[in-house]
């Protein structure tokens, strides 16, 4: 029994005081017959009325009609719930609510484990509730509020493997009570918190003596002194702690079961973590009060659901989806008009939030009592209560709001260091033409650096204006901030006026009075730029985050409870930013500012002479030396950015080698002692030697430990026979009459640096790089292990969607199509040969025993020789399924497979047994020789404290391959649990479908009717909960199922290792809870053993397994190698790092408290993980990074797969920035910790942005310098630093040319600089000769192309993010790259992100060349040719001439498909698809909503389209006229002025696009005419018109640009410079008609052969029928510019690949840089049938004459055009 204490609500009825001695009346004591189910009495819920409690007016208001889901559901009929549930493994036995473990493995753990299937919570160790009565309250609860059957024995299994957890390592009653402080209670738990935050206290104390619905409309503000307030929540949490400590251990359990239960079916409810804290607690007021204990008779099953859950989820699921016919469309909504999971979550922050819940009668909810708030859930009117608390609009003010520090920074620190050396700009002459300038004036303008600090955050909160509504406490601190920097801006602006007016009126001689004015305005502005630079907006005028008045401690509470950092971490965290802004400050005043001084000066009063033009004068013309000025002013601003990121990645390398050094873990720590010691440092650190009686010499543990390593990796085929025997421990004997010793492996001993490694393990192998990994990491300290019994339970959980199970035999022996030319087998062979001749010989082995078993010898040596031929190919002699099964495990262990990921993480349960084993020789004499027993003693320890969920999402709808792989997954590994979505069909017509959580494991039975396993679980969901990007909802629907108080998160593409297993204990202790005090968390708040903040994620390190295989697999592995070890190291120490990568270890309780392990809206929460980071880090939860262990990860290792990622991390970055998450981050840290979290996350990707941006001002600044360079005469000096004779008028440049070399070599630095932290991460790990290696490799093999590429292409992703939208998840392939893709196929997927750029600023960079060669440029070349090649130059055999020419014979098919008949893969389609971005589909008519089409994307919104596609293409255009017209405006050698330049430039740049329309107009009378009849005898005729079209669009192309030439008189620079321009014009002009002209696109395209047949009827347009052919006549013009532009650029790009194709052995030599494989181990050509040689090779002899041809009229075009 236990003690009955008051409840802590004094003046409540006490519900468990006399009066109710036991809630037992309902529940069914132990001496029921076994076979009558408890549940029997469902019938009775069916008869609505006849039953007299159900019919009670305080729970319905019905008049009796008991209809609690509204006419909309009709599912769920109270009856067939009945059937449904009785269906779960366990029948109700004895125990009535049998555990999922006792029941399931009773019958073969000899009864042992039935008894006792939580050991920990057994009578004998004085438990506070016996199991039973835990079993009562569960019981009780789901009678009284609806709970389904089998979530209540689901949430109870949880709760008890908690309670087992934790009291195995503390007293049950010290379990109960911190678990309680964990969830409920405790000064961490997340429900107190709120209920603190949403001013319930005051709720609850107002009680019923006032109407507290209009006493708390508002966020209290006492009147009265500020103290009081703060007394009054002092006290309330004084009384809060005294009710928690004064509650009796029932009362406790029956909290935290309470919450587990709602926790437990909330569904997409776990989402919103307050949300559900409200639900609690007007649950647990409704429990104690007196209508629910009077209740006696149960309510129906699945109420809860239907009446809390279900509402919410339809609230939520409609905000994104609609239904169209009957199917779940998405709706065109973007991120800023859904209503998403944190907006429905924020409502229950503050008391006007929880204020405006309504019911359908409009009377608020918090006008009802407490106690019947939860009985009215089902009535409120969810649709009125819910708005937007955070707008995420598309637009890149969100980088100026988050990031607003970033920018005062770098903008003031430019303004004031560049405005103090531009002093020429603002001189006074006077009027005897001297020049000075005044002190006053140069202290004023150099104080300006404040006013643009100021402007830039006046810019920075009026865009917060636009993100944020206008309610609540919002706009007031907003609307302060505002007036006080409008009152700073006129401090540290307005001073100018008043000194340059003085100045200017008298001559510069204005006296003391303005120089005062001016020293005192600059003062000002340094202070006001250090207020801005340092202060978080957040806290500037109404604190936010510190802040004493209660109406912002919600928002601290959820958003600003950053978790201290210790005082030493806080110093190194200050001292490196200090580092890196002290550097970047000397650094950039020295090599940018100085340096950029000079060319100033002589370029601020130049005027170009002797120039003119027609319209303009000489206007235009001789101000061209300040245009260009300006753009050099923003080139070097643009620098001024980069540098930053330059020291941060020095520094920051810096301080995490020194990091691994003080943690030990170094490849320079003497070898000898990493191995020598390492047996020691097993026994001390990996076994928990302190709580055992060492009756064993250490030696005797560690051998076992050891051996056990070593087999492992022999089972793995890491380790021949040989090698095993020279690691192990063998007996031998002693010489003592039959004693026997163990003696150590000589590799202990021995270990002499030089030569080891080929000795024990075989050169470069995996077990070698595991093994001395392991040694390695034992240097450093770990936390102490506790013994097995008492460790904490943990799961892993894994989400699965469509990864490859295990490896078809098909799809490891057969090649999948003729482009790949190699069998997975053959190649897996050629990356592990020592592996594959390690399992070759084992099959021998095995298939002698067996044939020795059968009867058959070998006869003669040579006959067996050539009878293991197929050994060697295949792994198997004979195809019986036992030996090709292991050929298949072979492979699956070296792909990216589930098969490699579940056994290497099973090697927790082996690990878990092996150290149970070691550690406890008593329970191995125990069981003396009976090993059977003893294995199942190990069994149950291993299951006892280790589960692994896989979250199968398709499981049941799993074709027949899958489902064999994954019941060969149940047979191999029983003790892996698998959790899935079952579907059922709707009850009634019209419903939705229901679909089921369910869990099986391989000990399920099957049923034989359906040949499926029987579920242990079976729990109803209120829809389909896949409503965001899939992998977060995919997790969330299976986290009920994990069990203990950790949990590990890990990918379908990891590994695990048995050494590393054995670290689990140390791991685990990271998280601080193992030693926990005698001290109630609720005797004294504030005690110092409760007040550290929670650990709420440990990361670990990643190993990229698929680092060996070729270049792109090991820039892959790099790229993770020093994001996630090198910087992760760091930022964990300095309290940055936020992301958790997938082998990290996350706080069960703690994250599922606070809205799960992932964030879910779809499309914004598309990186789901750094969202949980945030989330934890915001709520005050400590995030920290493990250096001694590690996981395996696979990446991607094609050029395309590699992309695909980067574009999800480009676009998930784009989202990031929208989210409301950033917004808290980037405007309420500190400013040391918001730097650290600015440059490791968003920072990297805005880097990139502003590299692409350089280059793009770099080029634009040298076409500009070119024009000058190119018309003018430039001053000329001689050594001696003398002008030459004959200079007079020449124009002094040579300063800013030699400005020019030095940003060249800065954009180079910073291009290289990425190379740094690999390159000090191998050095540190591997050692300097390791590193040069890499590094050498990875540049031979075109690494830099790559970098130059990846950075555009994440460059491309964020901005069109930004712009439009269509962040998806991209499943990133997970095979080996060896296929060869198609020119066309690279060309259509990379010509939008990168190539159309990059030919752009090709042609720009070759009129700079022949303008102003100098030797620097050579670097630029190489930069812009690789954003034009990469993707060709990483295409494996892409210089195979045959492939060549076949490829180009695709890409014209490519180019002329799709205009008679539909075809998916054509250039029209391409076309298309890039154009509805901006124009977006119709909707009215639905085709089949495709996923995989971008029909998810909305039409973006007319503001970012302004931008990017209207504002931008018309600026540049303008740059280029402006530069082209000042070439033209000198007179020619006759002294002639030319015809004015404009007009020739619009007439070569609209003459292409009139030339068009004019065909087209010609064309489509023709086809309207003849058309109908001649399309349905021809079918050809489409295309005919078409090419007829295409043909004649080219030849004007092509005839207008020879015209230029022409008119230039056959100037190749001018051309150029006009080619540029008229490219810019076309570009423009397009842009402009889709943005402004195009209506949406239809989702077909029969527009387009309409257009070329002239049928427009039967096509299905409808009305439309007479307004397409206008905007189809408009989309027309635009798509045959277009056309001949790509046909020209893919020809240019195949002129540019075909030199490499003349070199002999190209094709070989290209490969092995590609993949590293030795020419012997090349990959062989594809094997043809004679009919597909023939057939290739009459195509490359047709083709290759084309193409010849093509290229001798190129040469022609370029040669004649030479000699005129």
């Amino acid at each position: 029994m236990h003690p009955h204490s008051s409840s802590p609500m004094a003046d409540m009825p006490d519900p468990f005081g006399l009066s109710a001695p036991y809630p037992r009346r309902y529940m069914y004591n132990d001496n029921d017959s076994d076979n009558i189910e408890p549940y029997e009495r469902r019938d009775t819920y069916a008869s609505d009325s006849s039953h007299n409690g159900l019919n009670d007016d305080r729970y319905y208001d019905h008049n009796g009609a008991y209809d609690l889901y509204g006419p909309q559901d009709t599912d769920s009929d109270v009856d067939v719930y009945g059937a449904r549930y009785t269906q779960s493994v366990e029948s109700l036995g004895p125990s009535r609510l049998a555990t999922s473990e006792g029941a399931a493995y009773a019958d073969y753990t000899g009864g042992l484990a039935a008894k006792e299937p939580y050991p920990a919570w057994s009578p004998e160790r004085h438990i506070p509730l016996s199991k039973e009565e835990i079993e009562d309250i569960f019981l009780d609860l789901a009678q009284k509020f609806g709970f389904q059957r089998d979530s209540m024995r689901n949430m109870f299994d949880f709760l008890m493997h908690l309670l087992d957890s934790r009291s195995s390592r503390m007293s049950p009653n010290q379990a109960l009570l911190t678990l309680h402080a964990d969830y409920i209670g405790g000064e961490h738990a997340n429900y107190r918190k709120w209920y603190f935050a949403a001013q319930l206290d005051l709720d609850d104390a107002v009680g019923h003596v006032q109407n507290p619905g209009l006493q708390r409309l508002k966020s209290t503000k006492r009147k009265g002194p500020r103290n009081a307030n703060e007394k009054s929540l002092q006290t309330a949490m004084e009384r809060w702690r005294q009710a928690m400590n004064n509650m009796s251990q029932y009362d406790r359990l029956r909290q935290i079961a309470l919450y587990l239960l709602l926790w437990g079916e909330a569904a997409q409810i776990r989402f919103v973590p307050e949300c559900l804290c409200f639900i609690f607690k007007c649950a647990d007021d409704y429990y104690r009060s007196p209508e629910c204990q009077s209740r006696v008779d149960p309510v129906p099953e699945g109420l809860y659901l239907r009446t809390v859950i279900k509402p919410l989820y339809r609230f939520i699921r409609d905000q994104g989806y609609e239904v169209v016919d009957g199917r779940f469309v998405r709706r065109e909504r973007d991120h800023a008009d859904i209503i998403g999971y944190d907006d429905v979550n924020q409502l229950f922050w503050y008391p006007e939030g929880i204020s405006r819940i309504v019911l359908v009668d409009k009377t608020k909810l918090i006008d009802l009592p407490p106690s019947h708030r939860y009985t009215r859930f089902e009535r409120i009117d969810w649709n009125r209560v819910f708005f937007k608390t955070y707008y995420e609009k598309r637009s890149f003010g969100h980088l100026l709001v988050n990031f607003n520090r970033i920018w005062v920074i770098h903008v003031s620190l430019y303004w004031f260091y560049t405005a103090y050396n531009s002093p020429k700009i603002y001189q006074i002459v006077k009027s005897d033409n001297t020049a000075v300038v005044p002190q006053s004036l140069s202290w004023s303008v150099t104080a300006l650096g404040g006013a643009t600090a100021t402007i830039i955050m006046i810019a920075a909160t009026l865009a917060e204006f636009s993100y944020i509504p206008l309610t609540w406490n919002n706009a007031s601190h907003l609307s302060r901030r505002l007036v006080f920097l409008l009152i700073t801006l006129a401090l540290t602006a307005g001073p100018t006026f008043y000194v340059a007016i003085a100045e200017y009126s008298s001559g510069g001689n204005a006296g003391s009075l303005a120089l005062i004015l001016g020293i005192v305005q600059f003062f000002i502005s340094v202070v006001a730029t250090l207020l801005f630079a340092i202060m978080p907006s957040g806290r500037m005028f109404g604190d936010r985050v510190a802040g004493k008045s209660r109406k912002y401690l919600a928002s601290q509470t959820f958003t600003a409870s950053y978790p201290s950092l210790h005082l030493e971490a806080r110093l190194a965290s200050i001292a490196l930013w200090l580092l890196v802004f002290g550097c970047k400050a000397t650094e950039s005043y020295f090599f940018l500012t100085l340096s950029f001084r000079d060319p100033i000066s002589v370029m601020v009063g130049m005027k170009i002479q002797g120039c003119n033009d027609k319209f303009f004068g000489s206007n235009l013309c001789s101000n061209q030396a300040a245009f260009t000025l300006t753009i050099m002013y923003l080139m070097d601003l643009v620098l001024f950015f980069l540098d930053t990121f330059l020291w941060y990645i020095i520094w920051n390398s810096v301080f995490s080698i020194s990091r691994s050094f003080m943690l030990g873990l170094s490849i320079w720590t003497p070898w000898k002692d990493i191995y020598t010691r390492l047996p020691k440092r097993i026994f001390s650190k990996l076994l928990a030697t302190r709580e055992m009686e060492v009756k064993y010499k250490p030696k005797v543990l560690v051998s076992q430990i050891w051996n056990a390593i070593i087999i492992s990796m022999y089972r793995e085929h890491l380790l021949s026979i040989e090698h095993v025997q020279k690691l192990l421990y063998h007996q031998v004997d002693s010489g003592q009459e039959g004693k026997r010793s163990l003696r150590a492996p000589p590799f202990f001993i021995s270990q002499a640096e030089k030569g080891f490694k080929g000795e024990f393990f075989p050169p470069g192998s995996e077990a070698g790089r595991r093994i001395s990994f392991f040694a390695q990491s034992l240097t450093t300290p770990v936390p102490e292990p506790l013994p097995v019994d008492a460790m904490p339970t943990f799961t892993v959980l894994t989400p699965h969607y469509s990864e490859k199970i295990l490896l078809s035999l098909r799809e490891i022996i057969r090649e999948e199509d003729q482009n790949i030319r190699v069998t997975l087998l053959e190649y897996l062979k050629q990356l592990h040969p020592v592996e594959w001749d390690n399992f070759v010989k084992d099959t021998k082995i095995l298939a002698e025993e067996s044939a020795l078993d059968n009867g058959f010898g070998t006869d003669e040596k040579g006959q067996s020789k050539a009878d293991d031929l197929p050994l060697y190919c295949v792994g198997f002699k004979n195809g019986a399924p036992e030996y090709t099964l292991r050929t298949r495990i072979w492979a699956s262990l070296r792909a990216q497979t589930l098969y490699r990921t579940v056994s290497g993480m099973m090697n927790y349960a082996k690990a878990i047994k092996l150290l149970y084993r070691v550690e406890n020789p008593e329970v191995v004499q125990l069981f003396g020789g009976n090993t059977d027993r003893l294995e199942r003693e190990l069994e149950r320890m291993s299951r006892r404290k280790f589960k692994f969920v896989v979250s199968m999402q398709r499981y049941s709808k799993f074709n027949k391959e899958e489902h064999e792989n994954a019941e060969f997954l149940l047979r191999a590994y029983p003790d892996l649990q698998i959790a899935y979505l079952e579907e059922e069909p709707p009850r009634k017509e019209g419903a939705d479908p229901r679909l089921f959580s369910v869990l099986i494991d391989g000990h399920s039975e099957f049923i034989p009717e359906t040949g499926r396993r029987k579920p242990k679980f079976r729990i109803e969901l209120p829809g389909n909960p896949i409503l965001g990007d899939g992998k977060s909802d995919n997790q969330n629907h299976a986290i009920i199922f994990y069990r203990g108080e950790y949990l590990q998160l890990i990918d379908a593409n990891q590994d695990n290792y048995l050494e590393e297993c054995l670290k689990i204990r140390n791991v685990l202790g990271e998280f601080e809870e193992y030693s926990v005090s005698a001290q109630s968390p609720y005797a004294d708040y504030g005690h110092k053993e409760f007040k550290k903040p929670p650990v709420a994620i440990v990361g670990a390190r990643e190993y990229i397994f698929s680092e060996s295989i070729g270049i792109l697999g090991d820039i892959a592995a790099g790229k993770e190698q020093t994001f996630g070890t090198l910087s992760a190291r760091c930022w964990a120490w300095i309290g940055g790092k936020l992301h958790y990568g997938h082998p990290d270890f996350l706080n069960g309780v703690y994250m599922n408290t606070r809205g799960g392990v992932s964030k879910a809206q779809k499309g914004l929460h598309l990186n789901e993980d750094i969202y949980a980071g945030m989330n934890a880090f915001g709520r005050g939860g400590r995030i920290k990074h493990t250096e001694y262990y590690q996981c395996g990860k696979g990446r991607d290792l094609g050029f395309g797969t590699i992309l695909n990622f980067q574009t999800k991390i480009g676009t998930g970055m784009g989202e990031q920035m929208l989210s409301r998450d950033y917004y808290y981050l980037g405007t309420q840290l500190p400013i040391d910790r918001f730097l650290t979290f600015y440059y490791g996350h968003p920072g990297f990707h805005i880097n990139n942005m502003l590299i692409i941006l350089a280059v793009q001002c770099f080029v634009i600044t040298m076409v500009f310098l070119a024009t000058l360079n190119s018309s003018l005469k430039i001053c000329a000096y001689s050594s001696n630093g003398s002008l030459l004779p004959n200079m007079n008028g020449c124009y002094n440049l040579t300063p800013v040319f030699d400005w020019i070399q030095r940003c060249i070599i800065s954009i180079f630095l910073v291009w290289m600089i990425a190379f740094l932290p690999l390159f000090i991460q191998e050095l540190v790990e591997r050692g300097t000769m390791r590193a040069i290696i890499r590094l050498g490799k990875q540049f031979l093999s075109f690494s830099p192309v790559f970098e130059v590429f990846s950075t555009q292409i994440y460059t491309h992703s964020i901005i069109s993010n930004l712009t439009f939208g269509g962040a998806r998840y991209i499943a990133t392939g997970r095979g080996f790259a060896t296929a060869r893709i198609s020119f066309s196929v690279l060309f259509s997927r990379f010509a939008g992100p990168s190539i159309y750029f990059g030919m752009r600023t090709l042609i720009s960079l070759l009129y700079v060349t022949i303008a102003m060669w100098t030797p620097y440029l050579i670097y630029f070349w190489f930069s812009i040719l690789a954003l034009c090649v990469a993707p060709f130059l990483f295409n494996p055999h892409q210089f195979s001439l045959s492939d060549f020419i076949i490829d180009y014979r695709e890409f014209l098919r490519w180019m002329s498909r799709g205009n008679s008949r539909s075809h998916n893969n054509s250039w029209i389609g391409y076309c298309r698809l890039s154009r509805t971005m901006i124009t977006g589909y119709k909707r009215k008519k639905l085709g089949v909503p495709s996923e995989k089409l971008s029909a998810d994307v909305p039409r973006a919104g007319w503001r970012a389209v302004i931008v990017s596609e209207v504002i931008f293409p018309i600026v540049l255009a303008l740059l280029f006229i402006i530069a082209y017209m000042f070439v033209k405006s000198f007179p020619d050698s006759t002294g002639k002025l030319p015809p004015s330049p404009l007009i020739r430039i619009a007439v070569v740049a609209l003459g292409p696009i009139v030339w068009n329309a004019a065909i087209l107009l010609v064309i489509f009378i023709i086809s309207l005419f003849l058309g109908p009849m001649l399309d349905p005898s021809y079918p050809k005729f489409g295309s005919i018109m078409a090419s007829a079209a295409h043909i004649l669009g080219v030849v004007g192309m092509l005839g207008f640009f020879e015209f230029l030439w022409f008119l230039e008189s056959w100037d190749t620079s001018h051309a150029v410079l006009g080619l540029i321009t008229v490219i810019a014009i076309q570009r423009a002009i397009h842009k402009i008609l889709i943005a402004v002209c195009l209506s949406r696109e239809f989702k077909h395209d029969e527009t387009n052969r309409a257009w070329w047949t002239g049928r427009w009827y039967g096509r299905g347009l409808g009305a439309h029928a007479m307004s397409q052919p206008a905007r189809e006549f408009i989309v027309k013009i635009i798509e045959l510019s277009l056309w001949s532009s790509d046909l020209l650029l893919g020809h240019f790009l195949l002129f540019m690949l075909t030199p490499p194709i003349l070199v002999p052995f190209v094709d070989r030599i290209h490969a092995t840089l590609l993949f590293w494989l030795r020419p012997s181990k090349q990959i062989r050509p594809p094997l043809y049938s004679t009919k597909q040689k023939k057939q290739r090779r009459w195509i490359i002899i047709k083709y290759g004459i084309v193409y010849v041809i093509a290229l001798i009229i190129f040469s022609a075009l370029i040669i004649l055009r030479e000699y005129r």
